[in-house]
């Protein structure tokens, strides 16, 4: 579009120049409701990245297996697939908020536990293995509650800009938690580091319980398997939102080598958790100021090509990844040493360049495959759609884990993001082809 054309984000086409290129605020400032989700959803999100980067850390401290800390999310998978879509009727079933408060204790009370297995000294996995899941399951449900309330607390218009806002809180969260959580468990250890999470997470109540009573629109089904089954037909009849998650499901399963980090950190690169705290965090970087400059975004019309072009160069990313951590293994001649005064300064700064790089691209890609779900899907079926696009969302990532993990334990550490990149770069490349009416897909005219 020319400067002077009307937008999806101004329609009247008279918002200055200098405000398109970065974030709309709007939706903080119409919807005080939204505003307080947002904001307590950010603080939490801190806290829970800390407590999902300090468990990988603490079960690769029992056990000295990456596999070991990839299991994490094997054993989270199944039960977030069942109750991540059992979570979205749940929410075209009763009200949002309640189902968002209840969940929201459950995912509490898990994180109080791992602390308490901390301090209690109680070193075995497997309890871990336990809280995780439940907390992954409650984070779930949340997840699809949360953007299933979004489009009644906000006008259409403002969806894409609702989207770049949950893409900068998703960017501090997952920068500020992960490097947070690497200086936390070097300096004061795993104990501490989840009592801080049990307490970040209290802010989460505030945004949720202030909302007011959000009751689904139109008919509604008694919660159970029949309206599971009908949210998947439903699904059937949307070519464009199936795209979506097909794409993401790639993307994620073939691209997500957190699992690598802290193995990355211990032997390769070196510098131990503050390595692995910058690792995970760099991603997070690159999803942050993609949606502080996101203000572009909102003028796309064709974002079902901009999902593609995205997801691609997401895959470029993680294949540069691989080769980088490949270069280092071939001029390393043995494991690297934990203190961060020997870390190899060069391939770390590389690494996170690419992963900030990959962080960005997937934000973009979220930004439209959420403004698409929530302006083409009817309030009645919202629920269902986003506890289907949380599942994908959350559970590619661990199927990525497992990915990972299994050709870590087969192959070298540089193998699986090499390939993954590779695989993501030809598979979307091949069914965007195959499927050309979603590169057409109009914002003006959303059809799911």
């Amino acid at each position: 579009m020319t400067e002077q054309e009307p937008s999806l984000a101004d329609p009247d086409g008279s918002a200055p120049l200098r405000r398109r290129h970065f974030v709309d605020l709007s939706p903080l400032r119409e919807s005080p409701a939204f505003a307080r989700l947002w904001i307590g959803g950010a603080i939490s999100g801190i806290g829970g990245q800390m407590t999902i980067v300090a468990v990988g850390l603490h079960i690769y401290d029992l056990t000295q297996s990456t596999l070991a800390v990839a299991l994490v999310a094997l054993f989270a998978l199944g039960p977030m697939i069942v109750f991540g879509l059992y979570g979205g009727v749940l929410a075209d079933s009763f009200d949002r908020r309640t189902v968002a408060l209840v969940t929201a204790i459950i995912a509490w009370a898990s994180t109080a536990g791992i602390a308490a297995l901390s301090w209690l000294n109680v070193d075995v996995v497997w309890p871990l293995y336990v809280l995780s899941t439940v907390n992954a399951v409650a984070s779930t449900v949340i997840g699809s509650t949360r953007q299933a309330i979004t489009p009644r607390l906000l006008p259409t218009r403002l969806l894409p800009a609702a989207s770049a806002l949950t893409g900068i809180s998703m960017g501090v969260m997952v920068t500020v938690g992960p490097a947070l959580a690497g200086l936390l468990v070097a300096s004061v250890g795993f104990s501490w580091t989840y009592t801080i999470d049990v307490v970040m997470f209290l802010a989460a109540f505030l945004g949720i319980f202030t909302l007011p009573r959000i009751v689904p629109e139109g008919e509604r089904q008694k919660a159970g398997l029949e309206s599971v089954l009908f949210g998947l037909r439903f699904l059937k009849t949307a070519p464009n939102i199936r795209m979506t998650f097909l794409l993401d499901i790639i993307a994620m399963t073939f691209g997500q080598p957190r699992a690598l980090f802290p193995a990355v950190g211990a032997l390769l690169i070196g510098g131990g958790a503050v390595s692995v705290g910058i690792l995970t965090a760099a991603a997070a970087v690159g999803t942050l100021v993609s949606s502080i400059f996101s203000g572009r975004l909102g003028h796309v019309r064709q974002q079902g090509r901009a999902i593609s072009q995205a997801i691609i160069v997401y895959g470029a990313c993680i294949l540069g990844f691989g080769i980088v951590l490949g270069v280092v293994a071939l001029n390393t001649a043995g494991p690297a040493g934990q203190s961060f005064d020997q870390v190899d300064m060069v391939a770390l700064v590389a690494a996170s360049l690419l992963l900030a790089g990959s962080g960005a691209a997937d934000n973009v890609s979220a930004i439209f495959r959420m403004t698409i779900l929530q302006s083409s899907v009817p309030d009645g079926m919202r629920g269902r759609l986003q506890g289907i696009f949380t599942v994908v969302v959350a559970g590619g990532p661990r199927l990525g884990d497992l990915y990972v993990g299994v050709l870590a334990v087969a192959g070298a550490l540089w193998f699986p993001p090499l390939v993954g990149g590779l695989v993501i770069m030809v598979a979307v490349g091949v069914i965007v082809r195959m499927q050309r009416t979603f590169t057409r897909y109009d914002a003006l005219d959303p059809t799911p």
